[in-house]
């Protein structure tokens, strides 16, 4: 859709304007209802499994309803923030209904952060409660202390941690729900704008920024899941993906609408990975490159066979041609989504065409590696030139600004009304990533607009470099990043982890890639090594700048 569509306003005095909003045909749109009605037509049908504990639906609605009141009863008002630090386990499935029902907003932190950036994130959300797992204690009693008004502490004593639990509050989390009325009616929305939750971004040039998600956003998001992934009734869903990554893409709320069983996994490992599949007959799970490398690559004595096909949604960078045949050839069924954490995770997606099954693998490959068309459920999706706000050429070739807006963009930036002004420039959200457009209607992302290398006036991506770096046998992973250079103003550096056993050298690979890529794209500098991460298994390329500044 390359025209955005006029808006109708029927005037008032229409007859059809005075038909109005009444309890009986107006309900604002919230996820809280999936569990609601799965508790209510599928209550002994298992939703959590967590080592040897299982929780039925109509456990989890009540657990859900308890801790929504245990927290009213301790003063959580609506608006306020409950923070949660928790890994892939029953407690974090739960605050994501529990929380909003006491109609409080959800904050899941990122359980790699410093003490210094917790700190912040809780005095900037103003976070009335911390529900914390006791592995974390160590991290945040420091983020605590550097609080002049701390907030009411709950710890996690998880039976699966294997380390020693620490306590920091006065109570832990069965205490705050046995607190609570499992009978008790939740807070639903009165209004489907007001937010459900607060994802903080990763901060990497300053203060992290507070995105707000709204219970429409939600709703919509969790529902356009199973829409793109035609997800069945009574999925098993395997819990790699972080939950406090853009609120698990949604998956929460989806899973539950489809009364699935969510498996909790606290430790993603290969051995973990494999085992879970082969015990519950997993179906789905999401996960990062990283995840698929674990899989793909694992040792043998970590293999279990696996049942049944799984399907498997990835996003960041798009699956290298090798890993998808491997991914294939072991049982899994990869697709491709693309967004971010101002769109509730996954707002994008490869959807597959059916004649695209007869391809050659390397064709269907990258094909399947391209960000695709928008969900059901985004309203709008161009790649634009970002200063004239117009379209660029169908042509695969000419880059532009990827630009969304509907019902899954963010309601802002909390208290950043300058850095939300910026985002919804023009009335679009800005993502700030760099793609062409094809003439098929499907988007491929070819950088972050900070990521694009520019040598001698020459624009490079670095993902079509990383791309020929991957179709290298021996390379596990690749990152390139701008590197200074007197002459060319930038050249680009690549960091390159290898295949176990691998005795690649520089100048082996750099013959390689004169067959890949045009001269002035080769990288001028290789360093071999492992590649920083995050929790959710992006690379790091500001630490690999800084890196290459260094070189």
């Amino acid at each position: 859709m390359t025209t955005a569509p006029r808006i109708c306003s029927h005037p008032d005095a229409s007859p059809y304007m005075r038909l109005e909003k009444n309890p009986a045909n107006y309900a604002a749109l919230t996820p809280l209802t999936f569990l609601e009605r799965s508790a209510d037509v599928y209550p002994a049908r298992t939703a959590v499994v967590h080592g040897d504990q299982r929780i039925s639906y109509g456990e989890l609605r009540a657990r859900a309803r308890r801790l929504a009141s245990a927290l009213e009863a301790r003063g959580i008002r609506p608006g306020d923030s409950v923070a949660v630090m928790a890994p892939n386990i029953p407690p974090m499935l739960e605050v994501h209904f529990g929380v909003p029902m006491a109609g409080a907003v959800l904050n899941a932190l990122n359980i790699r952060l410093d003490p210094r950036t917790i700190a912040f994130i809780l005095g900037h959300s103003r976070a009335r409660t911390l529900i914390t797992d006791s592995e974390f204690a160590p991290v945040v009693r420091k983020a605590l202390e550097a609080l002049e008004e701390p907030p009411l502490v709950v710890d996690i004593l998880d039976p699966l941690f294997e380390g020693e639990h620490h306590r920091l509050g006065p109570l832990t989390y069965d205490e705050l729900l046995a607190e609570g009325d499992p009978g008790a009616p939740p807070l639903f929305p009165a209004d489907e704008w007001q937010a459900i939750s607060l994802n903080y971004t990763s901060g990497t040039t300053g203060d992290p920024k507070g995105v707000v998600y709204h219970h429409r956003g939600a709703h919509l998001n969790a529902i356009g899941n199973a829409l793109v992934w035609q997800m069945p009734h009574f999925p098993v869903y395997l819990w790699t993906l972080p939950m406090f990554h853009c609120n698990g893409w949604c998956f929460p709320w989806t899973v539950t609408l489809q009364a699935g069983t969510h498996v909790c996994l606290r430790k993603v490992e290969a051995a973990a990975i494999y085992r879970a599949i082969a015990e519950h007959e997993v179906t789905h799970l999401c996960g990062a490159p990283i995840v698929m490398g674990m899989i793909v690559n694992a040792p043998e004595g970590d293999r279990r066979p696996i049942p049944r096909r799984v399907r498997m949604m990835t996003a960041a960078s798009a699956p290298p041609a090798a890993v998808l045949e491997r991914m294939e050839a072991l049982g899994f069924e990869v697709t491709h989504v693309y967004g971010l954490t101002e769109v509730y995770g996954p707002a994008t997606v490869c959807a597959f065409q059916p004649e695209w099954a007869a391809l050659p693998l390397a064709e269907k490959a990258r094909k399947l590696a391209r960000q695709g068309v928008r969900y059901p459920v985004l309203e709008g999706l161009e790649v634009m030139d970002p200063e004239t706000m117009r379209p660029v050429p169908r042509d695969g070739a000419t880059m532009g600004e990827i630009m969304m807006r509907g019902h899954i963009v963010m309601k802002g930036y909390l208290e950043n009304p300058k850095a939300t002004e910026a985002a919804f420039r023009g009335g679009w959200f800005h993502t700030g990533d760099l793609a062409v457009m094809h003439a098929d209607g499907y988007l491929e992302i070819k950088d972050r607009s900070k990521d694009i290398i520019i040598s001698g006036g020459e624009n490079i991506s670095s993902i079509e470099v990383e791309a020929a770096l991957y179709r290298h046998p021996d390379v596990l992973e690749a990152a390139v990043v701008a590197k200074p250079d007197e002459k060319w103003g930038e050249t680009p550096c690549a960091f390159v982890a290898l295949r176990p056993g691998s005795d690649l050298t520089a100048e082996k690979l750099l013959a390689f890639l004169r067959g890949e890529l045009a001269s002035y794209k080769l990288p001028r500098t290789i360093v071999f090594g492992e590649l920083p991460k995050t929790s959710t298994g992006k690379v790091q390329k500001f630490v690999l700048r800084e890196r290459a500044r260094n070189l």
